[in-house]
């Protein structure tokens, strides 16, 4: 299997500023996410960023990466400047890992990465992890998504899907195994993408239920593409968001 992990990493954050370059153990939050991603199976491991700082840090740590634009949308975007920069061909699978996870899960690279890698109608893979905390399920800000009988994603949503009209509370997901009815998944933010796809990809109109969610995922299957989903097993690791965030990831790598 081969694929190139690509890590998107700007500056500009409203709660962390600097957030890339945050210490962590005597490096960069950006570095520390790279050397995780190193010890995937990826042959190739770089930082896409828009700032001269993060490219010389990298350099400071032997990081490979490259200068994007700064006038970007978003990651997705910036992913696909970076792989017409790397001369990568619209067959090749890219994982995108984003530049605030530095501890997440080395072998859910590789998954998303062979997920696609055997689900050739699929543009896209992702993973999930099942909810089993009712304050999750209603928490906007964890995202859900409802997959099909071939764990291909049928929707996410901020909101609690899928509901249960006939259950109460947590009831109705705690016998989920014995009645057949599905678990709640959160979505898990890792992405995995053939270059052909993500370089298409920006310039999809976005679709409403994307505007309405604010969830950019939500714009390929509005365009009829697939988005595959590995079910993991451990739980997501802890994103850097908030400065509490920032405090927990600092103690693991001191």
């Amino acid at each position: 299997m081969r694929f190139t992990v690509l890590i998107p990493a700007r500056l500009a954050s409203t709660r962390l500023p600097n957030k890339p370059l945050a210490d962590l153990g005597g490096a960069p939050m950006v570095v520390r996410v790279a050397q995780r991603a190193q010890l995937s199976q990826a042959e190739k491991v770089v930082v896409a960023t828009d700032s001269r700082e993060v490219m010389d840090q990298c350099a400071r740590f032997d990081i490979q990466a490259v200068m994007t634009a700064a006038t970007h949308a978003s990651g997705s975007d910036r992913l696909a400047e970076a792989c017409s920069l790397l001369g990568l061909p619209d067959d090749a699978v890219v994982v995108n890992v984003q530049g605030d996870e530095p501890l997440i899960d080395v072998a859910l690279m590789d998954a998303v990465a062979l997920l696609l890698a055997n689900r050739p109608d699929c543009a896209m893979s992702t993973a999930a992890h099942a909810i089993d905390s009712l304050a999750d399920y209603m928490n906007p800000n964890i995202v859900k998504v409802v997959l099909d009988a071939r764990q291909t994603a049928l929707y996410f949503s901020r909101a609690g899907v899928p509901a249960a009209r006939d259950h109460a509370g947590m009831a109705w997901w705690n016998d989920a195994a014995s009645s057949g009815l599905p678990k709640p998944l959160r979505h898990v933010g890792i992405y995995a993408y053939r270059v052909g796809f993500l370089k298409a990809f920006p310039a999809l109109p976005p679709a409403p239920v994307e505007q309405l969610e604010c969830l950019e995922q939500l714009r390929a299957l509005w365009h009829g593409y697939k988005i595959a989903v590995h079910i993991t097993e451990q739980p997501p690791g802890i994103g850097v968001d908030t400065p509490d965030d920032l405090i927990a990831a600092r103690k693991y790598y001191s």
